[in-house]
């Protein structure tokens, strides 16, 4: 019986080829992503063709826009620089040819680019949608002499709106992604799984900056605006009179549309890297097409679903009708995947070509084994949609408990929202946990089918994504439309309510978004060891009898093993430790500013003055580009520096204590944030007191918490993963190549290993020594003046 690490070795030696038939069908793939990205014009159209609404709202549309669009083009500047440096190091690392090099070196870029188009367009519509969103709501309130509309037609338009916004979002990132993919495994073949790091670690490094840069800025608006405005002046969230609104709303667009939907088309981008790795090895030459066909079918399936979401009157609230688009999309993926497998897959592991004696031997059924695995994906994508909703809306009883707390206080909101998080990470890992076991079953004893099967799962989740990026985008574009109506003053009563409800709404489907993506995570994750281990074994292979009999296995009483694994977990500790730090700088930064302004402008509170919005966006602007170098780089050099140190052995450790840390770590920060949101919105509705009373300042302490928690740190972790992974699957040929053999060298590995620890360390310091940007501030003010103590972190 040949050992699990040789069936994978002897897996991945066969070569497959891209047959007649195989490459037809990619063609037509191909063709499913570009009708996706006509589709997202067509939507585009029909969202842009709303109305803006009154000359007010647009004015405060367009400082929106331009201070998004000024962030997000000096924030890919300087990631466009960091990307170039990175596509010459990458030609540095081993490949069987240069052609391999350059192919992955190029589509590294091809992938960041993807990556930063998929964000960029997210931004430039949400940003354009969110005014419309606010002029439907203004019909159900209008001025004098105009008639008023249904209140439930207006909030259906409204919400229409927004969620066809987000389908233009997802039908990008579905689109891209699988194009991108499809042109790789064309021009490349059987050698596209190795190009494909290059575009996976590409759209994962760019998604990830993106989403820490774009989650500082959001966050330390937000948090400033309502430490200031709400808890000090006891003026409403979007009141005009606070000088961080505009900030605060930019934020919104630069962090959770732009890196949330870079965050989405890197899990859709490394999801497929990994399932067309193993499918090459476990299916042969079907393994090129079969993990394409899968997320293809679920673009025509999330075209069906966006369209699906159209609310009804006997529907509960707003999630009624995005609940049954999502499941009406999941049902008809299901459907057509048992239709694909039966079409495309033989009845016998035997009939497949290109693959070894442990494959073709094996007694089960191909079709089977696929549906399985395909459909574990979608099923968990539908629980983790229906956990993560129970524990955010406000109609459940989690949310319903948090805000009856403020009535003792904020230390009793902060607590429960984090007893509440703690809960629900536990319930999400075990789903996850469940999902990827269930997929090793599948295998029935082969290491290679069962990781396969772990792949498929994630492309089955996959098919889901076009639905669940449109949900996330749909909630900054909701939260926006509330803000510029607040501050126009043009949308009051009934109006403002369904604007309120819509929000609420959004801010439970960002939450579910996050769920679902930090699964990805973890389902791609797993898979993506299997090409990991085939890394070493095939560079133990060239290196010969020198490195004979190492092999990757996780034995915890190894020391190194043991510190591999530790330090993989408390990687994903100090990241989300750095990004709250840095909001919690920058948040300060914003007290000051505003504090300045009200003190220095009184006319500002009784509208005699205006504020200096722009002082704030660019405050909140250099901060967030200043500060996300240092998360990026804990990224991408810990994993050189354990490797280099410690060895490929504790490489894998690390990776599985990232993993394992990172899983409940995301969940935690999401849902313990997205809970203290909604819990605040309960208390504004009327409950517990109502806006201006003390249980409202206790929710507001607790949402300013939280705001960090599940819009910085919590989704940043999600590529957090993905990057440390791709990073060690990418140099783990380089570790063996200079531990054994003639080219092993013991000054080069610590070289290497010391000076990434240095970069990091460093980085860390600089980070650290940073005190709150006070700017123009009277120094006479002290930090220890902020409302929140947390808000201000000392040099």
């Amino acid at each position: 019986m040949l050992h699990p690490v040789g069936q994978i070795r002897r897996a991945f030696a066969l070569a497959p080829v891209l047959t007649g038939g195989n490459r037809t069908l990619i063609l037509v793939i191909a063709a499913v992503a570009i009708i996706a990205l006509l589709v997202a014009v067509v939507l585009v159209r029909q969202v842009l063709a709303a109305d803006e609404g009154t000359e007010s709202m647009k004015r405060i549309a367009e400082a929106v826009q331009e201070g998004a669009n000024a962030y997000l083009m000096r924030q890919l500047r300087t990631l466009g620089v960091f990307a170039v440096i990175v596509f010459f190091l990458l030609m540095l690392l081993p490949a069987d040819d240069w052609t391999q090099r350059a192919g992955r070196s190029i589509f590294f870029l091809v992938g960041a680019v993807f990556s930063a188009a998929t964000g960029y367009i997210g931004m430039w519509l949400a940003v354009r949608a969110n005014v419309r969103v606010a002029a439907a709501a203004r019909a159900a309130t209008p001025g004098p002499g105009e008639p008023a509309a249904d209140l439930t037609t207006v909030s259906h338009r409204g919400m229409k709106i927004a969620f066809r916004t987000g389908g233009v979002v997802g039908m990008c990132t579905v689109g891209l992604g699988l194009l991108g993919a499809s042109v790789v495994v064309l021009v490349y073949k059987a050698d596209a799984p190795k190009v494909l790091e290059g575009f996976g670690f590409g759209a994962a490094l760019l998604a990830m900056f993106m989403r820490v840069g774009g989650g500082i800025f959001t966050k330390a608006a937000d948090v400033g605006a309502d430490l200031v405005g709400k808890v000090e002046q006891g003026i409403p969230e979007d009141d005009p009179r606070n000088a961080a609104t505009i900030a605060d709303n930019v934020g919104d667009n630069v962090g959770d549309c732009a890196g949330m939907a870079a965050d989405l088309f890197e899990s859709y981008a490394v999801t497929l890297v990994a399932a067309l790795i193993l499918g090459k090895a476990a299916f042969g030459n079907s393994g090129l097409a079969f993990p394409l066909l899968v997320p293809a079918i679920g673009v025509i399936t999330a075209m069906i679903g966006i369209f699906a979401v159209a609310p009804r009157r006997s529907d509960r609230s707003g999630m009624s009708a995005i609940n049954r688009g999502f499941f009406i999309s999941a049902v008809i993926s299901l459907v057509l995947v048992v239709v694909a497998v039966f079409v495309y897959l033989p009845a016998r592991f035997s009939d497949l070509k290109g693959v070894p004696a442990a494959i073709t031997d094996h007694s089960g059924n191909p079709r089977i084994f696929a549906l399985v695995a395909v459909a574990i994906g979608i099923v968990l994508a539908a629980l983790i949609q229906q956990l993560t909703g129970y524990f955010t809306e406000t109609s459940r009883r989690p949310v319903r408990d948090v805000g009856k707390s403020s009535l003792t206080g904020p230390a009793t909101v902060v607590l429960s929202g984090i007893s509440l998080g703690l809960e629900s990470a536990v319930y999400s890992a075990v789903l996850i946990g469940l999902a990827v076991y269930g997929a090793f079953l599948v295998g029935s004893g082969s290491l290679t089918l069962a990781l396969f099967a772990v792949a498929l799962a994630g492309t089955g989740l996959l098919t889901t994504v076009g639905v669940i990026v449109a949900m996330d985008t749909f909630g900054p574009v909701s939260d926006n439309a509330q803000g510029i109506a607040e501050m126009s003053g043009d949308v009051e009563g009934e109006g403002a309510q369904v604007l309120t409800n819509l929000d609420a709404v959004g801010n439970t489907t960002k939450a579910i978004t996050k769920g679902i993506a930090i699964a990805t995570a973890v389902l791609a994750a797993t898979a993506l060891f299997g090409s990991f281990t085939d890394a070493i074994n095939t560079q133990v292979a060239k290196v010969g009898s020198a490195a004979h009999g190492l092999s990757l296995s996780l034995n915890i009483a190894q020391p190194n093993d043991l510190v591999g694994l530790l330090l993989g977990a408390a990687v994903v500790f100090l990241f989300s430790g750095l990004a709250i730090s840095a909001v919690s700088r920058s948040a300060g930064a914003v007290v000051f500013e505003v504090r300045r302004q009200f003190r220095e402008h009184p006319g500002i509170m009784d509208y005699t003055e205006k504020p200096e919005y722009g002082r704030v966006v660019d405050i909140c602007t250099k901060d967030a580009l200043r500060e996300l170098a240092t998360p990026g780089l804990l990224a991408v050099l810990a994993p050189i520096a354990v490797g280099f140190s410690l060895g490929v052995g504790a490489l894998g450790a690390y990776l599985a204590g990232a993993i394992g840390a990172g899983t409940l770590m995301a969940v935690f920060l999401a849902n313990s944030g997205g809970a203290w949101d909604n819990a605040k919105k309960l208390v504004e509705d009327g409950h517990h007191g109502g806006k201006g009373s003390e249980a409202h300042e206790a929710t507001v302490i607790g949402d300013t918490v939280g705001d960090p928690f599940k819009d910085t740190a919590g989704p940043a972790i999600n590529p957090l993963i993905k990057v440390m992974n791709l990073v060690s699957l990418l140099i783990a040929p380089a570790i063996v190549t200079y531990s054994y053999g003639d080219k092993a060298s013991v000054g080069l590995r610590v070289g290497v290993a010391v000076l990434a620890l240095l970069v990091i360390v460093g980085s860390v310091y600089v980070s650290k020594r940073r005190s709150v940007a006070v700017g123009d501030e009277d120094n006479s003010e002290p930090a220890a003046r902020s409302a929140d103590p947390a808000v201000v972190s000392s040099s």
